[in-house]
């Protein structure tokens, strides 16, 4: 397949919309024209990738009707790179189109129209963002990390509980709460989300080897954390 495969049937889609429609003019892959209206580009590529964004990108100062081109996949993998590539369009203000270049008669899909992008903000994830931000002690992480889990508030309070139940042998729910501060601590130890904890007998835990492990593992993190 190469890219002039794809030129005639997005050329016979736009001319089906009364553009008319010329290649290669300077440097854009397509410019298409009707009456007075603004150019439409196309620059086509054969696959999804940085280089036919970047392209897009530059042509948006000459008009703000731009759309990318690319062959339609068919497999799982391209349906999902597809999902992502939409919302980056959305956010440049560009336009995609697809070809089904081998198909009895090649197939043109206008997956997205160029529009000014206007960002919507989702209060609730903002709101959790800075509950995290708050809740979490120091910086326990260090950007890019892969070596270990993200330190977040939750298991920092898992960390807190572990290192008491370690110094003590057993302790009770409520009385953790009190003594730590954590209001959540008896459903951290029943939840038992990373395995740290065991149920020695009814509102009584102790510490598991996994929880033991994880001490070792975070001993800087826990320093940090104080009594």
């Amino acid at each position: 397949m190469q890219e002039t495969d794809l030129y005639a049937p997005i050329k016979r889609m736009l001319e089906a919309q009364g553009y008319e429609v010329k290649a290669e003019v300077m440097d854009c892959d397509i410019v298409a024209r009707r009456g007075d209206e603004a150019p439409v580009i196309v620059e086509m590529k054969l696959h999804l990738s940085l280089e036919l964004l970047l392209q897009g990108v530059d042509r948006l100062a000459i008009s703000d009707a731009v759309y990318l081109a690319v062959p339609r996949g068919g497999s799982a993998r391209w349906r999902l790179q597809l999902k992502g590539v939409l919302k980056l369009c959305r956010r440049l203000g560009l336009g995609l189109i697809s070809v089904r270049v081998h198909a009895t008669r090649p197939a043109v899909e206008v997956h997205l129209d160029p529009a000014p992008y206007q960002p919507r903000k989702n209060a609730r994830r903002r709101t959790s963002l800075l509950r995290e931000f708050s809740r979490r002690i120091g910086d326990p992480n260090t950007g890019g990390q892969t070596r270990r889990p993200v330190v977040t508030a939750y298991r920092q309070d898992a960390l807190r509980l572990a290192a008491n139940l370690a110094e003590a042998g057993r302790g009770r729910p409520a009385e953790m709460a009190r003594a730590l501060g954590i209001a959540n601590a008896g459903a951290i130890l029943q939840r038992d989300h990373y395995g740290w904890f065991c149920r020695h007998a009814r509102g009584v835990y102790g510490l598991s080897p996994a929880g033991e492990a994880a001490l070792r593992l975070y001993a800087d993190v826990v320093k940090g954390l104080g009594p």
